[in-house]
């Protein structure tokens, strides 16, 4: 029952992050580093639901300090990432072909990856308090950690497989550039909202 209430919690909560999802459906249609951001979108959610389960009291005290902190470092990496996708609609740079990918080198992929994943302050106040607490509750909060953990692998996983298809269905000039508008908007949007939350 700890297992399947974590995969649930775990799954609800990490796909209504949706900054993150969205960086990561869109690099992993464009770049060739798709194991490397599942990877590390999954470590890092991982952790910070282990961290959480066993550590939730402790949390609750001193995170909520540092929230406004990643909140405007999160607007900040959203805003960079927004006028990226703008510009690339404006140029028309991000057409490719099928089989064509953008060389990107893993370790800038692993570390944006990693920004995007850890400057978000939803990420703490819902994956490390909320689902700390609640696993911190569970009869077996070492298989509700393990259930949430689940969830994200199944994610995070379906999304960078699921991206080729998509990719296929963007392979004209025109669907690349509105799809890059409706990213930076989609960013701004988010964006907005970390700045309301502050």
């Amino acid at each position: 029952m700890s297992f399947v209430s974590g995969l649930i919690l775990g799954l609800s909560l990490i796909i209504a992050i949706g900054a993150q999802n969205i960086w990561v459906l869109s690099q992993s249609m464009a770049g060739a580093n798709r194991l490397v951001i599942a990877l590390v979108c999954i470590l890092c959610d991982a952790s910070l639901i282990v961290i959480g389960v066993y550590s939730a009291s402790e949390l609750q005290e001193w995170i909520p300090e540092f929230v406004p902190w990643f909140t405007w470092a999160g607007i900040a990496l959203l805003l960079y990432l927004a006028f990226g996708s703008a510009l690339r609609a404006y140029n028309g740079s991000s057409a490719m072909h099928t089989t064509q990918t953008v060389t990107t080198d893993w370790r800038k992929t692993a570390f944006t990856a990693l920004a995007i994943s850890l400057l978000n302050p939803h990420v703490y106040l819902d994956t490390v308090l909320l689902l700390g607490g609640v696993g911190a509750l569970q009869p077996n909060p070492t298989l509700f950690a393990i259930g949430a953990c689940a969830g994200s692998i199944v994610w995070f996983v379906s999304l960078v497989s699921f991206s080729p298809k998509l990719k296929r269905l963007l392979s004209s000039t025109f669907r690349w550039r509105v799809f890059d508008t409706v990213i930076s908007i989609l960013l701004c949007i988010v964006a907005l909202q970390l700045f309301t939350f502050t």
